[in-house]
């Protein structure tokens, strides 16, 4: 049986835990195709899964322990076999996505996917790119559009506005001339100021909730306060949207938002929906990808999870595997 090298954890702990190790490589079935992968993103589900906390995701990834040992739901890279029954992939296609619907396996030098969960790889983005791109920049555009509603000329907050989702959503808003408040702290708010942020708001001193500042659209990478707290930086008729956060505060959300006349919902993210939209701003310069500056390799990668667990990172953490 074939080798490849993976970032492996067998227990819940420090994301030193994933090391990298010698596993069976995988076989397509006849509707999978299998992808080399070039490059993987770290999103706060690796953060959460290599931990097992809040004990709550237990439930999700593995009451006692892990049931993937593999982490890792953004990739990049390029098809070396495809099963009998697929016909839209052929070997040497380069592609990308975000493969959470299929498998959570993408820190690893080859992994197996339904050709479903990918898009073909514009010649226009490297590897490293197209992957910070697959995931974060449908969070940003399916918060703003499909969730808030966001028009022409108006006042938002970002919170959680220096990694991969909030540096996408300013872009975004921007094309709607939109005046844009990020929240964040550390080296991100000189790179959130060079983006392009109107206002940037560093939560280690300053709550904006508490300004009385009122925004007409909310969207929270990190939701860490209360549907109350909320509701006092929103204009009468503003609206919240969260991507994901501190799952009590999410709780809080679903279950006492509707309780408040301003709206207050929860992405329910379509995996890949508008890529083919992001090539086409990226295309005119419209968008750019925000990557972290420091890069890691696959034995690297728990370095890589722990920089993005302690909130480090400027944009898109990349784990680049092959060159």
């Amino acid at each position: 049986m074939e080798k490849m090298k993976a970032a492996v954890y067998t227990e819940y702990g420090p994301s030193s835990n994933l090391t990298l190790q010698e596993v069976p490589k995988p076989e397509p079935k006849a509707n999978q195709v299998r992808v080399k992968v070039h490059a993987a993103a770290v999103n706060d589900y690796d953060w959460s899964a290599v931990r097992g906390k809040p004990n709550v995701y237990r439930l999700m990834f593995g009451f006692t322990k892990p049931k993937r040992p593999i982490l890792g739901m953004e990739m990049s890279g390029v098809v070396d076999a495809v099963g009998s029954s697929v016909q839209s992939l052929k070997v040497g296609d380069a592609v990308y996505g975000d493969i959470s619907d299929d498998n959570f396996a993408a820190f690893a030098e080859y992994v197996c996917v339904n050709p479903k969960v990918l898009t073909t790889k514009p010649e226009t983005l490297s590897f490293a790119e197209a992957t910070a791109l697959s995931h974060a920049s449908m969070l940003a555009y399916q918060g703003l559009f499909d969730c808030g509603n966001l028009k022409e000329n108006q006042k938002i907050l970002i919170n959680g506005a220096g990694g991969g989702v909030g540096t996408f959503a300013l872009q975004l808003a921007k094309l709607h001339n939109a005046n844009v408040t990020g929240v964040d702290t550390g080296n991100k708010l000189n790179m959130m100021r060079n983006l392009g942020f109107d206002h940037v708001i560093d939560y280690k001193k300053e709550d904006f909730t508490k300004s009385g500042i009122e925004y007409d659209l909310i969207l929270d990478a990190k939701t860490t306060r209360t549907p109350a707290d909320y509701s006092k930086a929103l204009k009468p008729r503003g609206e919240y949207i969260t991507v994901g956060g501190d799952v009590s505060k999410l709780l809080g959300i679903l279950i006492k938002g509707p309780f408040y006349k301003k709206k207050m919902r929860i992405l329910a993210l379509k995996a890949n929906k508008d890529l083919d939209y992001m090539h086409q701003l990226i295309a005119e310069g419209k968008l750019k990808c925000v990557l972290e500056p420091k890069q890691f390799t696959l034995s690297q990668a728990g370095e890589a999870v722990q920089y993005f667990g302690d909130g480090l990172h400027e944009g898109k953490v990349i784990i680049n595997i092959a060159e």
